[in-house]
């Protein structure tokens, strides 16, 4: 038993390591033609990678010396300061499905990264998010809804076992 419980310790450790280390961006550089990559001596990311027109995107850059910009034909350049996040909000007009670089400078070196514009209806609301049924219904089919309900049944079965279980260990 004791050896499960440090196998466990120890794979959610390793998820823990691995999900949080910051990870090396060395992607060829589209459009340019050349052999050169993508590798910079500071760190780049958009979040979300896939936006709505209209969205907000955080910029962030890490192991820069001094203020960072990022740049994009979707929204206007944006000064990062040092150490620290930027917010940039995707012009509402932006194609969707399409895909648009961005590229940030950090001491006169740049690194660019794709930002996708999401191809659906919804769209993300700057300030907040709006209530009701959001994404919940879209997609979901018959099987889905079947197979739901059959792991809620066996979740509730296998509860009810293990608290008679119990009660009745209890009452010898």
């Amino acid at each position: 038993m004791r050896a499960i419980r440090v196998a466990a310790a120890a794979a959610l450790a390793a998820a823990a390591v691995t999900l949080t280390a910051p990870t090396a961006i060395a992607a060829p550089e589209g459009g340019s033609g050349g052999t050169g990559g993508n590798v910079t001596p500071f760190g780049f990311s958009v979040t979300p990678s896939t936006i709505a027109p209209g969205g907000r995107v955080t910029l962030s850059v890490t192991d820069c010396d001094s203020s960072a910009t990022a740049s994009s034909a979707v929204f206007d350049t944006t000064t990062i300061p040092r150490g620290r996040t930027a917010v940039a909000t995707v012009d509402r007009d932006a194609r969707r499905g399409a895909v648009y670089r961005v590229t940030f400078t950090c001491a006169g070196r740049s690194g660019t990264t794709a930002l996708t514009i999401a191809g659906g209806s919804a769209t993300q609301t700057p300030g907040g998010v709006r209530g009701g049924l959001g994404g919940s219904v879209q997609g979901s089919n018959t099987a889905e809804i079947a197979a739901g309900a059959a792991l809620a049944l066996v979740a509730a079965a296998g509860t009810v076992h293990a608290a008679r279980r119990r009660t009745a260990g209890r009452g010898r």
